[in-house]
Parts: structure tokens; C-alpha cells; sequence
């Protein structure tokens, strides 16, 4: 089968289209003919081998994808997260069956991917990580991103008092108000602890969401007022932020959390389901919007992870394997 693979690992120029065996499944595993793979930047890390879970060699990258599966009923379409964490970069991929879920009718492919990953991250970071109350600020760096433009939606729909989108052009920030965002902040301000600040009346902010990292997480957490909340996601910019003192968390009454999405697979109460159950509903009802930023041929991977690293997009990536 078609797939992309990489031999070393790097940035976008080790992604190359391979020939490759069809994979197996396993034991609780499902068999999916892939018509659109998500492009996460997770897979960025992935080719680097700076990721989370450690990566092998030959590897074709790639998380999550949406298809059909064969079984005793025929075909049915499903979408899901593969089962090592990678090889969805393909024409066909294995997904562990506790992960995948049958794609109503009326949810394209597009949606059903930006649900499984960038919805149900919302979703966990709002509900399970800061635990959002009705009335409270809330920070979305990125709010014009996949995870982004889906947080800022459920923010304001489940009650938060003002919603502060940061995004890095105008372009970015008026799409993060149409979707719900109260103010807007350049994500580039020198000074985003004031910034954060001034978009909130001049008061501290009560919940932070970051995927960016480095000294954007540092100044988010001096941005934050007692009981504030800031809920680490990703390392998007690629620098670690600055060591977090327990003393300083103690003497501000703040939190920081992390989230990796994964780890809610292992919830009690099937979580993850009851999200992604949610998220079809809304946007079955015309109440969640999912942004599309861009279809790529499989071919076209390398050209993907470019745009995406640069932050030129907005929104859910897919590769379509079929060219």
C-alpha cells in the first residue's frame, strides 16, 4: 500500500512516499481503509522523535484516521486513534478498538477527525483539567487553531464570563471572534501578562489553555488570579517554560495541569466516548463549528507539516491518501 514514511528522523524533509506492507490487526484491534488522516502537530514531534511516547524506525507517522472497516454487518465507517499512535499516514492503518467510533450519518470526514482529537482535547481541558465555572475568563492561546477554535465555541457555550482568544495575525483573530471569542490579543505582544490582563478589564484571568510553551507559559501563569487555573496541552513553540515553584504556585493559589490525550482512554465511565458523543450532537445541531484548514494529497505530507510548524493555518489539517 501507499503510505509516508520516514528512515530518519527530522523536520518535514524526511517525509517520503513509501511502498509498504498492508499492517495487521490484532486482538481488539480494527483494520480501517483510510479516506482522510488527521495532521496533527503532535505528528511534527513524531518525526522528530520528540514526542511523548518514543518512536522506531522505519515509521510511518500519523495518529488518527477516519474509514471503513469490513465486519459481519459490511462496511461501516468509523474514525479513531491507531493503535501504536502512529501509521495513519496511509491507505490503510490499524486502530485499537477502544478508540474508535462509528461516524454518524451527516458528519463528514473532516468533522469526524476534528472531533476525535482536537474536540475531545477541548472538551477534557474545559471540563476534567480547569474544571471551567460559569462566569470565569478564560484564555485560549491559539484560538484560531484545531484544539483552538473548538475550545473558544464551548468556552462561551458553557457559560465562561469572557473568553480571551490570542492568535499571531489579523486574519486569525477576527475568525477566533466570529466564533465566539470575546477580545482578541496578538499572540506576539511583548508583554502578554499584560495584555491577558487588559483584555480581562484589567483583572487577572481564571483560566489559561496553552499549547505553545516556553515564556508563553510563564507569563500565562503570572496572568493568573488566585485559584486561577492553567491547563499545558502541547510545546508547540518548542521551548520548555521556566521550572514552576511550588512556593510561588502556594503563595499565588494557582494550579497548573497538564493533558495528554491518551491518558483518558484509561477514565472510568467511558469519558472519551461520552465527549466525542457530545461533540457529534452539537454539531449535528448546528451549535459547534469545525474549521477546515486545508486538504493535503498524501503526497503532499512534507508540504502540511511545513505550513502547519510555520502557523500558517487555521484549524483541522487531513491528508487524503487516495493522492
Amino acid at each position: 500500500m501507499r503510505a509516508i514514511q520516514i528512515t530518519q528522523f527530522g523536520g518535514p524533509e524526511v517525509l517520503h512516499g513509501a511502498t509498504v506492507p498492508d499492517p495487521v490487526p490484532g486482538d481488539g484491534e480494527l483494520l480501517v481503509h483510510v479516506s482522510r488522516a488527521g495532521v496533527n502537530y503532535a505528528d511534527t514531534h513524531q518525526v522528530e522523535n520528540s514526542y511523548l511516547a518514543g518512536m522506531e524506525l522505519p515509521l510511518v507517522p500519523g495518529g488518527e484516521v477516519v474509514g471503513w472497516v469490513e465486519d459481519d454487518g459490511g462496511r461501516r465507517r468509523v474514525v479513531g486513534l491507531t493503535a501504536s499512535g502512529a501509521g495513519g499516514y496511509a491507505e490503510k492503518a490499524v486502530v485499537a478498538a477502544g478508540t474508535a467510533f462509528d461516524v454518524p450519518d451527516g458528519i463528514d470526514d473532516l468533522t469526524a477527525l476534528s472531533v476525535v482529537v482536537q474536540g475531545t482535547t477541548a472538551w477534557l481541558l474545559l471540563r476534567k483539567s480547569v474544571h471551567l465555572e460559569p462566569g470565569e475568563s478564560v484564555v485560549v492561546h491559539a484560538g484560531a487553531g484545531g484544539v483552538g477554535s473548538i475550545a473558544v465555541q464551548l468556552a462561551k457555550r458553557w457559560g465562561a464570563g469572557r473568553v480571551i482568544a490570542t492568535a499571531s495575525s489579523e486574519r486569525k483573530r477576527a475568525l477566533a471572534l466570529e466564533l465566539g471569542a470575546d477580545v482578541v490579543v496578538d499572540s506576539r505582544s511583548a508583554d502578554l501578562t499584560a495584555a491577558l490582563r487588559e483584555a480581562n478589564d484589567g483583572r487577572p484571568v481564571d483560566v489559561v489553555l496553552d499549547m505553545v510553551g516556553g515564556a508563553v507559559t510563564d507569563q500565562g501563569i503570572a496572568a493568573l488570579a488566585p485559584f486561577g487555573r492553567l491547563a499545558f496541552y502541547g510545546v508547540a513553540g518548542r521551548e520548555e517554560p521556566a521550572a514552576v515553584e511550588p512556593a510561588r504556585l502556594l503563595s499565588h493559589s494557582t494550579a497548573v495541569v497538564g493533558m495528554w490525550l491518551p491518558h483518558a482512554f484509561r477514565l472510568p465511565g467511558r469519558v472519551v466516548h461520552r465527549a466525542v458523543g457530545e461533540l457529534f450532537d452539537l454539531v449535528l445541531a448546528g451549535d459547534l463549528r469545525v474549521v477546515a484548514g486545508g486538504e493535503y494529497g498524501l503526497s503532499e505530507a512534507r508540504r502540511a507539516h511545513v505550513d502547519l510548524r510555520s502557523r500558517r493555518t487555521t484549524g483541522k489539517l487531513v491528508l487524503d491518501p487516495s493522492r
